[in-house]
């Protein structure tokens, strides 16, 4: 491998201007970037010039023809198609939340990327929080824990980015467009067959696109989980309860459009000790999360509150360094294909049990091991 890796990223929206291409050019001793490309020719090109890539494409597969050795999928649609060819071209892959829109494809994608010998990770960037990391180094000291309780309060998000220079493009032709629909359509047929189209709507833009960060740091945290003992989704509210063995999760999501409040908490309980991770706004570069311990001296009232700041390091820049580590050293990365894939099966179980309305045992339906 070079001393760089030649990097390609396809989607120059949202996502791609706030965090990844402004880390990239932070962390060019590990990155060169040498291509992006948008559906937008104009955006193409502004991000090209604005953060230095070599060149310019409006067609994903012209830019995996490239002379690359990695690409970012940023994408706002379907990442599989894309993922799938780069991998199959031998090219490591960088894919954001979620990997696919389905488990089947992601299964072939996690299939090609193990047959072309490449690295495949998943942009879960929670996991890569310094406070989470100490979450997770804590939890296993925690004697009995009874309870997890995750309170998720969406806000608009137009505020938290409205301070960054953003550059915009064009609409996609409208035929386009249409043909992207279909796509997606056909890809949540595969998912959940037979689904009524509230249970579609909520898997696509509520479990795929907000929840499967929140299943995520739990599956961190606490391994697989063994039931979903309850599902209630909609557009304005969504409350699932997970079983992990013997812990109970209530998980709580819920849109307030109102005002800028974003809010975001994992809190696990014990007898005689309290973990509350909370997370800010993900939109806000460098904002730390703040990790708060309870505990005191059983049967008295000696009790604490301990707040803890970890770190201002950023976890979206933080994961690309993995990235870069994992390309160079040839290991594994922390949030490889196969956890983005077990997210995709437990989402999906989901929005069976919302739609069925009874639990759905688990058993070893995700296919795969413990805390990372």
């Amino acid at each position: 491998m070079p001393d760089r890796v030649r990097i390609g990223v396809v989607g120059c929206g949202l996502i791609a201007q706030v965090m990844h291409l402004h880390y990239l050019n932070e962390l060019s001793d590990r990155f060169e970037l040498a291509a992006v490309c948008d559906i937008s020719p104009g955006l193409a090109a502004g991000c090209a010039q604005r953060f230095g890539a070599h060149r310019a494409y409006t067609d994903w597969e012209a830019l995996i023809e490239d002379q690359l050795d990695a690409v970012m999928v940023l994408t706002s649609g379907d990442h599989a198609p894309i993922a799938l060819a780069a991998a199959r071209a031998g090219l490591h892959v960088f894919v954001e939340k979620p990997m696919a829109l389905s488990s089947h494809s992601a299964e072939q994608v996690v299939r090609a990327t193990d047959s072309s010998g490449v690295h495949l990770m998943v942009g879960m960037m929670k996991r890569y929080d310094p406070a989470y990391e100490r979450l997770a180094a804590l939890l296993p000291t925690v004697d009995d824990l009874r309870l997890v309780r995750v309170t998720t309060l969406e806000s608009p998000l137009e505020p938290y980015v409205a301070h960054y220079p953003m550059l915009r493009g064009g609409p996609p032709p409208s035929a386009q467009l249409d043909e992207l629909r279909l796509a997606e359509e056909k890809e949540i047929d595969l998912a959940l067959p037979e689904a009524a189209e509230e249970t579609r709507w909520c898997y696509r833009w509520i479990l795929l696109d907000n929840l499967v960060h929140e299943l995520n740091v739990l599956r961190g945290v606490l391994g697989e989980p063994t039931e979903i003992c309850s599902a209630d989704l909609s557009s304005r509210c969504a409350s699932v309860c997970l079983r992990f063995g013997e812990v109970d999760c209530h998980l709580s999501w819920v849109d307030l459009p109102g005002i800028a409040r974003y809010k975001q908490e994992f809190a696990f309980y014990a007898p005689d000790q309290r973990v509350t991770l909370e997370l800010p706004s993900p939109f806000l570069r460098s904002m730390p999360s703040r990790l708060i311990v309870e505990g005191g001296a059983p049967r008295t009232s000696d009790s604490f509150t301990q707040e803890e700041i970890v770190s201002y390091e950023e976890a979206f820049k933080r994961e690309l360094v993995e990235f870069a580590d994992c390309v160079a050293t040839a290991r594994a990365p922390r949030t490889p294909g196969s956890d983005g894939l077990a997210d995709l099966r437990l989402c999906e179980a989901i929005a069976r049990a919302h739609q069925a309305r009874h639990p759905e045992p688990l058993a070893d339906a995700l296919g795969v091991g413990g805390p990372a």
